[in-house]
């Protein structure tokens, strides 16, 4: 387990918090023999995660109501969230399980991951103390919180954006990245947002998910589709012209 504690910056006291953390049920089911699994540990990881998030995001929106908060809260908790995290830390790969759960894509699967993560930050807890498990969580979802401080708190500007062009047409935008420059801790992602073969938009930031989100605010400033629309619009009046005219 060392490579994985050295990609989570801790070195765990009692190696088995990190074991069991690690452990997926299938592992128990399979065998047909007892083995301890990443369940409890799990909940109790969920309860921290809840707390810490809670109180950041108190702390960094002071003039916030309790309902923006909990959308914000959502956000940075939702399983996919929590699997983009632990993607990021190869989490997969670390876990223990049936062969059964492993062909049938386990080490991939949204809630797996999420769930691994959860029970590494409640072993995490056990070992250490809050603060610890606290720095663990800030550390992981830095550019997610920065992201929120640039980024207006009642809109998800990917999700606004797709839900506007799908009342348009049932395709979906695309991100494309463009490029990445910077040293290795220091990254800078540019992406574009593409949809029906236009250009809608260019952004950058820190984190892929960052520059995706900063393209898609410029689309929904630039509304492209509007012009196209208009153009279409204008193009079928003049054919509609011409075939009456002749």
């Amino acid at each position: 387990m060392n490579p994985l504690e050295h990609r989570i910056g801790h070195k765990f006291r009692n190696s088995l918090l990190l074991a069991e953390a690690m452990t997926h049920p299938s592992l128990g089911h399979e065998t047909q023999r007892h083995h301890f699994d990443n369940q409890r540990l799990e909940f109790l990881g969920d309860a921290v995660l809840q707390l810490i998030i809670t109180e950041h995001l108190y702390t960094l929106f002071p003039r916030e109501a309790e309902g923006k908060l909990t959308k914000l809260r959502s956000r940075l908790v939702s399983r996919e969230a929590l699997r983009a995290h632990a993607a990021k830390l190869e989490l997969g790969q670390f876990l223990m399980m049936g062969r059964g759960e492993e062909a049938s894509g386990g080490r991939e699967r949204t809630s797996t991951l999420a769930d691994a993560l959860e029970a590494l930050l409640g072993a995490i807890y056990l070992d250490t103390n809050l603060e610890t498990a606290r720095r663990f969580v800030i550390t992981l979802a830095a550019d997610d919180l920065a992201q929120l401080e640039v980024e207006p708190i009642d809109i998800n500007p990917k999700g606004h954006l797709q839900e506007v062009l799908q009342a348009i047409s049932p395709r979906s935008p695309a991100y494309e990245l463009i490029s990445e420059s910077g040293p290795e801790h220091e990254k800078t992602f540019v992406v574009r947002v593409l949809w029906e073969g236009m250009a809608l938009g260019e952004g950058s930031g820190r984190s892929k998910k960052q520059a995706e989100t900063a393209a898609a605010l410029q689309a929904m400033q630039a509304k492209a589709w509007e012009q196209r629309a208009t153009l279409e619009c204008v193009q079928a009046n003049q054919a509609a012209s011409i075939s009456a005219t002749r």
